[in-house]
């Protein structure tokens, strides 16, 4: 439930019957009603959902990965159960950014809940025209950009593994956009400190972390990859302690919000980001196999908080003690 935090007195009052505590966050200056996002990639273009959850009820809805042109993606099979988790290797299929904007947005007219769009390229100026195109859209909140995708122009490296390529492509997006700029950083480096320092630098409004770490899965029958694409992204409770240390580590790195992704299953794992340091979390392979996880972690947010008497969910935020 969403209050004005200005007419709460203090954390105690919680006790008093019909007061809650105010699960607002900011993000990179949009306002959240809750700290609880879907994660890109898992929840469609968001109308899909709409009868499993009350979509109002979200902090903020990230659709699928947009790219300027539709994209089919990889050849199956493209996902593989894996113990405590999945791999994908769906390839960014998307509809491109022309049917995502007449057809796919037009489905969540009416929703009070923020949208994020996805967005990836294969070069940094191919970034820019996606986010250029964003920008005249009323309806979409902001971007999360992807830069866990291959840099054509550097022989296939991803530009989050580089400091200066995921800065590069960030400082491009940046001048075409003025709406809040988000974005996701692959867990696959040696130091994710310095990717979130390089594109807080060049203009992020807030980063969401970790993206699926690189894994691959065998079929010893047949001795062949179980995933056509030989490896694929690893998401699901087994990177959780990964993505907990990683977004530990940003928290303290750069001074804009931090989202948590990896795992979040249920509430316990939501706010064990949150103590970490994130100021929100995405909600990602949890809606694959539950499509009411999100509204179960709010609820039990919510709860948490008031069985502690606070007030607002951000005194929890960065409360790690060591």
């Amino acid at each position: 439930m969403e209050i004005d935090s200005d007419n709460m007195s203090s954390p105690a009052s919680n006790s008093s019957p019909g007061l809650f505590p105010d699960l607002s966050v900011d993000i990179g200056g949009i306002r959240l009603k809750n700290p609880v996002m879907t994660a890109s990639g898992t929840f469609g273009y968001g109308a899909e959902f709409a009868e499993l959850v009350d979509l109002n009820r979200l902090g903020g809805i990230i659709v699928k990965g947009i790219s300027l042109y539709p994209s089919k993606g990889n050849p199956p099979g493209r996902v593989v159960e894996t113990p405590c988790g999945m791999l994908n290797a769906i390839g960014l299929e998307n509809v491109g950014l022309d049917v995502l904007i007449k057809k796919k947005l037009p489905g969540l007219k009416g929703i009070r809940t923020p949208v994020f769009v996805n967005i990836y390229g294969k070069t940094a100026e191919e970034y820019g025209e996606v986010a250029e195109r964003i920008e005249e859209i009323p309806e979409i909140a902001g971007v999360e950009v992807n830069i866990s995708c291959p840099n054509v122009k550097a022989g296939g490296v991803a530009f989050g593994v580089d400091p200066l390529a995921a800065g590069g492509v960030v400082k491009r997006v940046r001048e075409r956009i003025k709406k809040p700029l988000m974005v996701k950083l692959s867990p696959n480096v040696a130091d994710i400190t310095s990717i979130a320092k390089a594109v807080e630098m060049a203009g992020a409004d807030s980063i969401s972390l970790i993206n699926t770490l690189t894994g691959m899965a065998v079929d010893i029958r047949t001795r062949k990859p179980l995933i056509t694409n030989i490896t694929g992204g690893l998401s699901g409770p087994a990177i959780r302690p990964v993505a907990l240390r990683m977004v530990w580590q940003a928290a303290r790195a750069v001074s804009i919000p931090v989202i948590g992704i990896g795992g979040i299953m249920n509430a316990e794992d939501a706010i064990s980001f949150l103590i970490v340091g994130a100021t929100a979390v995405q909600v990602g392979t949890a809606n694959l196999v539950n499509p009411g996880a999100t509204m179960e972690i709010i609820d039990g947010i919510e709860g948490y908080l008031t069985e502690r008497n606070h007030s607002k969910v951000t005194e929890i935020v960065g409360t790690l003690e060591i």
